[in-house]
């Protein structure tokens, strides 16, 4: 919680007005971690960050679509943690046979402008005013990121056990967690 709490009660990065309890975040793990991606990037035994995809609309021809989102701890921002939970995030969602991910933003939030769009997402649009938190309306930002084009997609997305299963993803994992620098 230490990463998640800051976002909930200081800023309305997060449109939530509580901050969820243990038990509360177990449980959105486990739910969405029977369909999608929950990553969680560590050093030295401490949580660093954590990104995860959800599902975007809950109708059939949404399923090949995601919603993305990233947390880092205050302590390691801008040292490649959200760019190697993200790659590392969009690699297995191709693997599985995503083709788009959306993420939001809320405004302002130049740090995750700026990792969005270096990650290759393009801005879609705009909700104005859309959540009021703090005392003030807030605008939101949406993005997306093709994943893939295919002409037809598979004809649903594998499952996450299948994927996670696999060499090619471990080692790049590993791979990717090697490039950031938390000291």
């Amino acid at each position: 919680m230490d990463i998640y709490a800051p976002f909930v009660l200081e800023s309305a990065t997060s449109f939530e007005a509580a901050v969820p309890t243990v038990s509360e975040m177990e449980q959105r793990i486990n739910a969405i971690g029977k369909r999608y991606p929950w990553l969680v990037f560590e050093g030295d035994g401490k949580v660093l960050g954590y990104a995860y995809a959800s599902s975007h609309r809950e109708r059939k021809a949404y399923q090949w679509c995601v919603e993305v989102s990233v947390y880092i701890h205050g302590d390691v921002r801008n040292r490649g943690v959200g760019r190697v939970l993200y790659s590392s995030l969009f690699e297995i969602l191709r693997m599985q046979g995503y083709v788009n991910a959306y993420a939001n933003v809320t405004l302002p939030n130049p740090a995750s402008i700026r990792l969005h769009e270096t990650m290759g997402f393009e801005r879609i649009g705009v909700y104005s005013r859309i959540g009021f938190k703090l005392g003030k309306w807030h605008d939101v930002v949406w993005f997306q990121l093709r994943l893939s084009e295919p002409s037809t997609p598979v004809p649903e997305p594998n499952p996450i056990q299948e994927v996670l299963g696999k060499e090619r993803i471990r080692a790049a994992l590993h791979e990717w967690a090697q490039t950031v620098k938390v000291d």
